[in-house]
This record gives C-alpha cells, structure tokens and sequence, in this order.
C-alpha cells in the first residue's frame, strides 16, 4: 500500500510543450484532416475527429537502458555528498552490466511490443498512483481551478447557470467526437481521456478503486448540492429540447425554497464519505447500499450526473479564501469523486477536477471553452420555458441509520483534521512575467524552475528534490513522465546566487546553462526518455522471488525520488488560481502560472513554514531579475 511518505507523485495538469488549448467557442474549426500532419499519422473513417488518430499515435517506447541510466546519475549528483555518489555510481554501474538488468530490459520491450498492450505503462501506473492510493482523494489527489471573476454576474443562481449552459456545447463536441485534437508541432495528441469529462466517476472499491462511465443520452442531468442535500434536475424537456439558462435559474431558486420551507434543513453529509479513506469509503458506501435500495438508486443518480453543481453559501474574496474553498470546501457539500463546477454566493466560480482518469489538460480546456464563451457573449442561453411546463428539482434522498451516521460524523472529524494540518498561501507576484522573462530569450517555465530552486535553498540550504510534470500524450494511452528540476547546472547557479563574491556576469552565465539543461530534461521527459518512468518499468518486471536489484536498495534512490516540491505549471487568463497538495509529509504543493506580467505560486503543506518559503519565493524572484539586469547593462556596456 502507498503511503503518503511514499506516494508516487500524479500532478499534471500541465505539460511542458505549455499547450494553450484552442477554445473555440462552439465554432466550427478546420478539421485535422485537412492540415499537414507528420509521417505516420492514419486517419480512421469510422471514428469522430476527436479519435480519429488514436490508433496511429506511437507507442510510449522504452528508453535504452544505458542513457537512462546516466541520467539517473546526473539528477541524482545535487543531491549527495562525493561520498555519497561514489556509492550510488558503483550501484547504478554494477546494475547496468548485470544479466538481471538486461534481463528486465528485454522484459520490458517484450511488454512494450505486445500488439494488445497499447501503452506499457497504462495500466501500471494508473494503478499506482491513483486507483491502488488509498489516502482521500481530496487534498492527495484532487485539483482545483479558481475562475477569473465575471464583474457582470455576482448573482449566484445565475453564474451557475450560465456556467452549465457554457459546458454544454463542450460536452456535446466530445460525446459526438467532433472535438478536434490537441497538437504539438502538427502532431494530434491522445485524447482517449476525454471520455472520463462528463458523465463519469471514481468508485471506492478494494484493493484498487475502479471507474465507470454513463451513457449522456439516457443520464442527462446535472446534481446540485446545497446545504449538504442532493438535488437532480434535467438539462432538457421530454422533447428533448435544452433547458435555457432562466430554466436552470428557476430550478436554482426552487431549491433554495425547499430549504427555506424545510427551516434551512442541513441533511446528513452522505457527500463527506467521499473525502475518507478509499477503503474506509468503500466499507461506508457498501452499509450505505445494504440499508435501503432507495441508497443504491440515489447514489447511481448523483454517479451518473453529467457533472456535480456544489452551491456554497460562502462568500470567499481573497485569493487564499478562494483557493481553500475550491480546494476542500467545508468537506460535507461535495461529492469528491467527480469533477465539480463549485459556485459561491457572491457569484464567484471554480472547479475541482477528479484526477484518476484523466491529467488536467482536458479539464483546462473545458473550463477555458466554457468561461471564454461567456467572456464573449457567445453562449445560447436558451429562451425561457413557462414556469408550470418545468418540473421542480428532484431531491436526491437517503435513508440512513445509526451505522451510517457513525461513518459520516467520522469522516467529518477526519476531514477536519487533515484540512486543519495544511497550510494554504498564494503568492501574486506582479513585478514581471513572462514578457519580461522573453527580453532574456529565456524559457519562462525554465526561469520561474530556477526560482524555487533559489528559494528552496534560502530556505533549508540545498537544492529540492523536485518533481514537475511533462505530458507524454503524443503517446497512445500517454499520461507524464518527471522532469527532474533540480540539477547539477541549477546548484551551480544557486550557489553563485548565495557567494557575496561572485559576480554577475558569471552568475548570468550559469543561469543559461541551468536554463539550457532544464529546457533538455522537459524534452526528455515529453519524449518519453525521462528517468522515473522507465525504473519504475523495471522494478515491475521483477518476478516473485527475484531479488531487488541494489540500484532500488540504494538510500540515494529513495532520496531523490521523495518529492520535496511537487510542480506544476498551468497558464491561463481565464483563471484566477489553482492548485494541489503534497505529495510526501515534508513537502510542498508548488502549482504556478505564468502571465504576460505576473507569476503566481499556490503553496500547500503540513503547516511546513509555508509563510516564509512564500517570502523566499518573493526574495528570488526579485533577485534573479536584479541579477539579470545588472548582467545585460554590463554586457551592453562591454560591446560599446
């Protein structure tokens, strides 16, 4: 079982290529086919656009076993002593020429080239890191978008509504198949992920969770919660026609009204179950459906929900407020195993993604499509219906008894306790952004990498072991892939930035190099010839009884894989924030966004002086600019 000391890190809702998916607004857009494409992508007749090139993207291949190898030496030097090196070396060397070592290669190829295994990782790794992990999917796993606020709507029934009426011409362009891939360089990227969007959701079950996906046709609706209580309502009539955005706002205010007549009811939180333990939440899900079928039949309506419509009565404003809200919630007006629109009573919005089926790219894009269109003015709201023709909400009840009311009032104490150990900070940086970072001819991810660097050794003086995910979807099934942040150009760099007696100049010109050998380690990782993936391959093709080979046993192997600063970057106008937690105990939740002239860090961890690395984080910045100008004016000077 994974704990969260030893977790393998899932975050990636950011790739390094830096895709800005297209939004399109429900415009038609040029098919793909009708663009140039690289050699070896094959259209397939029978499938939508959005499918079109699955079968002919490559398969995730399996790096030589020698450059993998190295690599692995190179990322893990800035982490040890020469002492401690020389050690790691003769174990990483002896590996690499053993039988056992070749032996696992040739097994791993074997697997990679089986014509029924897509993706040799796939299954594996989704396993791993998020199906088999049985800590709660929320603050662990889960991953939330604050929405840029709408200055026109700050009335809350209306920006829900508006919100879902946004998505649904997203949602349709991807049951249809009609949504046209994601490229990189030209290329179509997998998109097979898309279906877990709508419609879908994650089920406690042991040991691994599992998956299910609804048909949208026959499951056409959404569940608002408010107050703790489920309510169904449809997205069309019986005819079939969509209900118009005054429709949904209708149905909005009928559930404040039965509240209201109910003395402002709170129900039991049935929804704080989802924020347990995995398998805690699947011996409380199967009590829940022994005490009554009605539980069975409530728990499949909220399942199959196109999405969950949490309706918060609070007013968050700062970007912390805003950011805890989406993040948790109060842990009982949630149900943690969906995607969830979360809309706040003063009209501001956000999201929280479910992460198990899918990365973040796809649910960036729909939130970007959605919140662009609004931004347009270019989302059919509907004409309104004539009140007695819609059908009030219907609530989604659940007969509960004493064993059931035991499981949510500790799953609430549970909730508690965890959000009440975390820290939660945002740093708006706004002096430069990525305009700024481009006078440099630098890469901005690459800069805003070196940074943390910086900070994190103000902080605990040596370089973090750092993790920040690369999408791998130009693969078949692809998902990430670890570009290992910190290295040995990168302490160099931090180590010329703390010695009073080094200069500028030289400063700037290890700066390049660290920059130079991030942007390398991102395009390994993209191309699927990254480190962490491929022994992690390894170690799986052992066979019972075959003994760990001494590179696994290795105290540097556990050192450099224990994810201090788990990173993420995500860019995007139309939002206002996001964020995760940590991925080890003695970590950090490091999430960032680049904008034309800011950089925001969201900070979460076990109350790890989260403050001050926030500060630190300022102070390296700053510095690094500073460094950089001071460099360029010197340089200018020297070619007069």
């Amino acid at each position: 079982m994974l704990t969260l000391r030893n977790r393998i890190p899932s975050r990636s809702p950011r790739i390094a290529n830096r895709i800005i998916p297209a939004v399109t607004m429900g415009k038609p857009r040029k098919s793909s086919s009708q663009a140039e494409l690289p050699p070896g992508y094959k259209a397939d007749p029978a499938r939508g656009p959005m499918l079109r090139y699955q079968a002919s993207l490559p398969r995730l291949p399996v790096p030589p076993l020698s450059s993998t190898l190295a690599k692995y030496l190179e990322t893990a030097r800035p982490h040890l002593t020469p002492a401690e090196y020389t050690r790691t070396e003769s174990a990483v060397r002896a590996f690499g020429a053993s039988p056992q070592a070749a032996e696992l290669q040739r097994r791993l190829e074997a697997r990679a080239a089986t014509p029924d295994v897509a993706n040799w990782l796939a299954d594996w790794w989704n396993d791993a890191a998020y199906m088999g992990y049985r800590d709660p999917v929320v603050v662990y796993v889960s991953y939330f978008y604050v929405h840029v606020e709408d200055k026109k709507i700050s009335d809350a029934p209306k920006r829900a509504a508006t919100l879902i009426k946004a998505m649904l011409p997203f949602r349709d362009l991807v049951e249809s198949e009609q949504l046209e891939p994601e490229k990189v360089r030209g290329a179509p990227l997998s998109m097979d992920s898309y279906k877990w969007l709508f419609h879908a959701c994650r089920y406690p079950t042991i040991p691994s969770d599992t998956a299910r996906k609804f048909d949208a046709k026959t499951h056409n609706h959404v569940v608002f919660v408010r107050n703790n209580r489920f309510f169904e309502v449809p997205l069309a009539h019986a005819d079939g026609s969509e209900l118009s955005a005054a429709d949904l706002e209708t149905h909005r205010s009928q559930i404040a009204e039965v509240i209201r007549l109910g003395g402002s009811h709170v129900g039991t939180p049935i929804g704080a179950l989802t924020s347990e333990n995995r398998d805690t939440w699947a011996h409380a899900r199967q009590r829940l459906v022994e005490a009554s079928p009605q539980n069975a039949a409530a728990l499949e309506r909220i399942e199959s929900a196109m999405i969950v419509v949490a309706l918060d009565d609070s007013k968050p404003v700062s970007r912390e407020d805003l950011s805890w809200a989406a993040w948790v919630g109060n842990g009982r007006n949630r149900w943690y195993d969906k995607h969830q629109l979360i809309v706040f009573d003063n009209g501001r919005s956000a999201f929280l993604g479910e992460h198990s089926c899918m990365d973040g790219t796809p649910t960036l894009r729909l939130n970007e499509f959605a919140l662009a269109s609004l931004a347009a003015g270019r989302v059919d709201l509907g004409v309104p219906s004539p009140r007695s023709s819609l059908p009030p909400p219907s609530e989604i009840a659940f007969t509960t008894n004493d064993a059931i009311v035991r499981d949510v009032r500790a799953a609430e104490e549970h909730f508690d306790a965890l959000v009440g150990a975390h820290d939660l900070h945002v740093l708006h940086y706004d002096a430069y952004g990525k305009e700024f970072i481009k006078q440099f001819k630098a890469s901005p991810d690459a800069w805003a990498q070196l940074v943390k660097q910086l900070a994190f050794h103000k902080l605990k003086g040596r370089p973090a072991v750092t993790y920040e995910s690369a999408q791998t979807r130009k693969f078949q099934q692809g998902r990430t892939e670890v570009i290992r942040s910190a290295s040995n150009e990168s302490k160099a760099w931090v180590d010329a930035m703390v010695d009073p007696d080094a200069t500028d100049e030289h400063r700037a010109a290890l700066f390049r190099r660290a920059i130079a050998r991030h942007s390398q380690y991102g395009a390994w990782a993209a191309d699927g010839q990254g480190v962490d993936r491929h022994l992690f391959g390894l170690k799986k093709m052992l066979k019972e009884g075959e003994p760990l080979p001494d590179i696994y046993a290795d105290e540097a192997f556990s050192r450099t894989s224990h994810w201090e600063l788990s990173t993420s970057q995500l860019s995007s106008k139309f939002l206002d924030g996001w964020g995760y937690g940590e991925v080890v105990s003695d970590g950090y939740g490091l999430s960032y966004s680049i904008g034309d002239d800011y950089i925001r860090w969201t900070i979460t961890s076990l109350k790890l002086e989260t403050e001050k690395l926030k500060r630190y984080l300022e102070e390296a910045a700053q510095e690094t600019r500073q460094m950089m100008e001071r460099a360029s004016k010197t340089d200018a000077k020297a070619r007069l």
